[in-house]
């Protein structure tokens, strides 16, 4: 029921120019949605937890397991792929489609405004997870897109304004993380052996999309049967491809790639390195949007065709009624069609009318006016009947009914809302004054603690106890934090419509959309004026309020599950301090300060308790002195809890005194957040099993320094202290977001294999706990891996988790002739060809030498181009990363271009810029070197110290919806207001409001005023230091 956006396609294209330039300090919902077409969502989306794509409908899901014959489960999907261009019903109204093409350009800058439920991803585990849907995965993309939509190509596609990952200064640091395209087959397995242990990758991505003009926006062909089934699939009246690309912003073809790589099983972090000229040069967060839209377009099909069957079993589908249905673009409007319908409901007014034959009266109405005698209806003695009048109002109802489920009437009224002045109204709530005046009466009592409790709740509200704003221009923090007051029963909330509206709305209806074929006499005309001013206020304005308060809703949690993602990815790329002793301390006041000395490898050498703030404190003091002279500690990690500020105070204090020399001791305070949770966690009992939990505390809080984004993942993102409103949002979407950016984070820095914990192990794109686990008992059975290719003897490693993962996976030279030399790893790989052995699959041969190759990021699919390159070059893999071959690669690129070379070696370009940048990069090279360490100090400031106008540097902890705090080393963070971050104060390379600052950053802020009492510092932010 939905109409087409009705904005042009100029007024498209200058609404991205001018979003491309917003501040951080404007606002962060109307910027995106002035100008849109309203689309209802609906309040809870439901968050995808499970990887893997929904059926279409009526399409049963296959459920295939690795076996040793994996064709079985394939031998039914042949005759299916014929069933969806089948049904040629819901193609009928082409006609809205094509129109929609030319109008289009309204495309929604937030694909959760569509409110459409997510759907659940099936997780894969073990070897459990080759659902392989869809016989036409891998083939090339569709048409070309319109003219318009390959000018939107390159920098909208390539970096989406609300999602942008990892931007370093230098350019080329980006294709480090993500470059390699489509790639030829590096690895021969035996064609006759079983094809379920195939590790070739060649075949498939023969398939794929070849040409390097794709990372330019253009497109090749797909066959015309598969992109047309990938449109019909849904049986809906849309078009897949067309209102996917509509609602991301993304190019047609780039959509279909995309839906054909998550039908392969590919992950996003591979998707993003290994298939960039596929996805556009798509950044992370852009690809998941589109998946999570894919999904939920899928689900919203799902449920169309659950709701058509059940209408059709009551017997009370129509034609109609299921063109309308499935016309559908959310699942508000679904709602909408099929509320009146749904058991157990109150018949509506329109259906007992119905019911009583008036339908014919109605329509007779509208068509002949003329010839309809009302008093031919009556029927006394029957309810409904039994008068003229009764017999006017059931005809209203229906009429009524008519207008409210019309598009065209509804795409006019909302029209008129987008035009007009519509607040969003908040006022306390008389259950809250009340409660106000039962505090004030009972001051005097006893028990007084509830009480102030809940007087403490309401004046947190007290910025929304009248508070109105234009609906197009509030904030996301505002929404949240007045459905918070809501949901408390502080807050009263109302959509505020003007009456210009009703009153225009009522004059079209009459004179246009409305009106009789023929001549009606007045008391008809009457009839239907008062159906219209019926169904505005019974039916259309609610709908309106309802759909207003969803879209806000959706759109600030997605708003705050982005803060959430961009703050969790700058905390875990967080560059680790390595190469020194250092002491974790968590402090306390009355159990002591707990310690945990560190060795530069993260190893526990000692841990102990200390009193620092008692009487015997000198005496500890010494104590301290003993143990870091002993281990040769030089670094001091701080949690910022309780007892911080003394804590910190204690060693400045001996600092300055030169208590440790000879030894130059340096602090840093860290978040402590998460710590206490993790301490008697699972993981932690069974990493750290004789260890006190206080202790464990200690060990984390120096571990987050020395590597955080090891660290971090044991914790629950949620609890590591980043972001806000988090328990204003969707649980399972937060969670699906945050889990994302840490498999990105983890499979983009890469681990080795050989030293990484269980946990790292399983955010590795491709893994799971079980994976991790049969990983790290085949690394106690047999030693540490030599080369890549011996993850394929690992138990639940098929083709497809080794293909994801093995580009993430490092073989560390260093680490593994260490890892050989320690007795507990004595039992190594036997020195002839392993084979796999397991029931029913085949025999790989697996080499039992080092591979130099597998130190790199290059994925060993294309491992024969690397091989070709080096011997282009004049070097060889053992030179990886020395200034010699780094030499011979610039002179060559300097020679011939790397376009000339990515045809020479007949590879696209993404790939060959992987390779560059693998065989250039020094060994053990991490790609958070280029982001911000922790701040060690010898010394400490005071809030009392601070003045207004003083300038000072600090580090962002944590930033929020309508700000940043800063960390100046006081004790409290200091709030920049986001309308003091502009874009002439920002590098050229985060002007983007999703980019505008982050935690972690240095920058150089002015102190504008300093409130002791309240805690409050204001902060302005002068620049970002590089």
């Amino acid at each position: 029921m939905m109409r087409r956006p009705r904005t042009t396609t100029v007024e498209a294209v200058k609404y991205k120019d001018e979003d491309s330039d917003l501040s951080f300090s404007q606002t962060m919902i109307s910027d995106d949605e002035d100008n849109e077409e309203w689309r209802p969502p609906e309040s809870k989306p439901r968050a995808p937890s499970r990887a893997t794509r929904a059926p279409a409908a009526g399409e049963k899901k296959a459920a295939a397991k690795r076996t040793a014959k994996p064709k079985e489960p394939k031998a039914p999907k042949e005759p299916k792929a014929p069933r969806v261009p089948k049904e040629p019903k819901p193609r009928a109204p082409r006609k809205p489609a094509t129109e929609r093409k030319t109008r289009a350009p309204m495309p929604l800058k937030d694909p959760g405004a569509s409110g459409l439920v997510g759907t659940k991803r099936k997780i894969t585990d073990e070897g459990k997870n080759d659902d392989k849907a869809g016989e036409g995965e891998g083939e090339k993309p569709a048409d070309c897109p319109d003219g318009e939509r390959a000018k939107e190509s390159g920098p909208s596609i390539r970096m989406k304004d609300e999602r942008v990952s990892f931007i370093v200064s230098e350019a080329h640091q980006t294709d480090r993380w993500a470059g390699e395209g489509s790639s030829v087959s590096g690895l021969t397995a035996k064609k006759e052996e079983v094809e379920e242990e195939d590790y070739t990758f060649g075949e498939p991505c023969l398939k794929k999309q070849k040409t390097s003009a794709a990372c330019q926006g253009q497109q090749t062909a797909l066959q015309s049967s598969k992109a047309q089934a990938l449109r019909n699939e849904l049986n809906m009246n849309w078009d897949l491809i067309e209102l996917l690309s509509i609602l991301t912003c993304v190019e047609r073809w780039v959509c279909v790639n995309i839906i054909m790589l998550l039908r392969e099983e590919n992950t996003v972090p591979f998707m993003v390195r290994y298939r960039k000229e596929m996805i556009n040069q798509m950044d992370a967060d852009a690809v998941r949007d589109v998946q999570l839209v894919y999904e939920e377009l899928c689900s919203l099909a799902k449920k169309t065709q659950s709701v058509i069957q059940t209408l059709k079993k009551d017997g009370v589908l129509t034609a109609e009624l299921e063109q309308d249905l499935r016309s559908c673009r959310s699942a508000d409007e679904l709602d909408h069609v099929y509320s009146p319908y749904k058991k157990g409901s109150k018949l509506t007014k329109a259906r007992r009318a119905k019911a009583l034959g008036l339908e014919v009266a109605a329509s007779t109405l509208m068509d002949t006016p003329h010839i309809l005698d009302l008093r031919e209806w009556v029927k006394p003695g029957t309810e409904g009947l039994s008068s003229v009048e009764e017999v006017a109002t059931g005809v209203e109802h229906i009429l009524a009914d008519m207008i409210a489920k019309d598009p065209e009437t509804l795409t006019y009224v909302k029209t008129l809302c987008e035009n007009s002045f519509v607040t969003f109204q908040s006022s306390v709530s008389k259950l809250a004054l009340k409660g106000k005046e039962q505090e004030k009466s009972v001051q005097g009592q006893k028990k007084p603690g509830t009480q102030q409790t809940k007087n403490k709740d309401i004046d947190k509200f007290l910025l929304y106890f009248d508070f109105t704003c234009n609906i197009q221009r509030i904030q996301p923090h505002q929404t949240l934090a007045i459905n918070r007051g809501e949901s408390l029963k502080i807050l009263t909330v109302k959509v505020n419509i003007p009456d210009r509206v009703k009153s225009d709305f009522t004059r079209w209806c009459i004179n246009s959309r409305w009106r009789p074929k023929t001549f009606a006499r007045e008391e008809l005309i009457a009839i239907i004026r008062n159906a219209v001013q019926d169904s505005y206020k019974r039916l259309i304005l609610p709908f309106l309020t309802r759909s207003y308060r969803t879209k806000l809703t959706s759109a600030a949690e997605k708003e705050s599950i982005a803060l959430f993602v961009r703050n969790l990815r700058q905390r875990l790329l967080v560059c680790p301090v390595r190469g020194c002793v250092m002491m974790g301390v968590d402090p306390g006041f009355r159990h002591g300060c707990k310690l945990a000395i560190l060795s530069p490898t993260s190893q526990i050498l000692h841990t102990d308790v200390v009193y620092l703030h008692n009487s015997g404190h000198q005496k500890e003091a010494e104590k301290l002195r003993h143990l870091i002279l002993k281990y040769s500690c030089t670094r001091v990690v701080i949690g910022n809890g309780t007892a911080c500020r003394e804590t910190e105070s204690f060693f400045a204090d001996l600092i300055s005194r030169r208590f440790f020399h000879p030894l130059d001791l340096s602090y840093c305070i860290t978040s402590e957040a998460g710590a206490s949770i993790y301490s008697v966690s699972p993981e932690a009992v069974k990493e750290l099993p004789d260890m006190d939990p206080n202790l464990r505390s200690a060990v984390s809080i120096g571990r987050r320094v020395q590597d955080p984004m090891a660290e971090l993942v044991k914790i629950d993102p949620k609890h590591i202290g980043i972001g806000t409103y988090q328990h204003d949002v969707s649980a399972g979407a937060l969670k699906a977001a945050l889990d994302g950016v840490v498999q990105e984070c983890v499979s983009f820095v890469g681990v080795d294999i050989n030293i990484c914990s269980e946990i790292l192990m399983r955010h590795v794109a491709g893994l799971n706990v079980g994976r991790a686990r049969s990983i790290a008992e085949w690394r106690e059975q047999n030693g540490p891996f030599i080369n890549r290719e011996q993850l394929k003897l690992v138990k639940g490693m098929g083709p497809k988790t080794y293909q994801q993962c093995a580009g993430f996976i490092r073989i560390n030279p260093q680490t593994l002739h260490s890892a050989k030399s320690t007795p507990q790893l004595a039992p190594t790989v036997s020195e002839k060809p392993a084979t796999k052995k397991g029931k029913g699959k085949a025999c790989v041969n697996i080499p039992t030498s080092f591979n130099p190759l597998d130190q790199t990021c290059i994925h060993p699919e294309s491992y024969h181009v690397a091989q070709s390159f080096l011997s282009l070059v004049g070097g060889s893999a053992v030179q990886i990363g020395s200034p010699g071959l780094r030499q011979c690669v610039e002179s060559k690129v300097k020679s011939s271009s790397v376009e000339e070379l990515a045809r020479t070696m007949d590879t696209t370009l993404e790939t060959l810029k992987l390779i560059i940048d693998g065989l250039t990069q020094p060994p053990g090279f991490d790609m958070r070197q280029n982001f911000g360490q922790a701040d060690f100090k010898r010394g400490i400031v005071s809030m009392s110290d601070l003045q207004v106008g003083a300038v000072l540097t600090g580090r962002v902890d944590n930033t929020t919806l309508f700000g940043a705090f800063v960390d100046i080393g006081v004790g409290r963070s200091g709030l920049i207001h986001k309308s003091n971050i502009t874009l002439d104060k920002l590098p050229v390379s985060q002007r983007r409001r999703s980019l505008a600052l982050g935690p972690g950053e240095r920058v150089e802020v002015r102190v504008l005023n300093v409130d002791p009492q309240r805690g409050r510092i204001g902060l302005d932010l002068i620049r970002i230091l590089q």
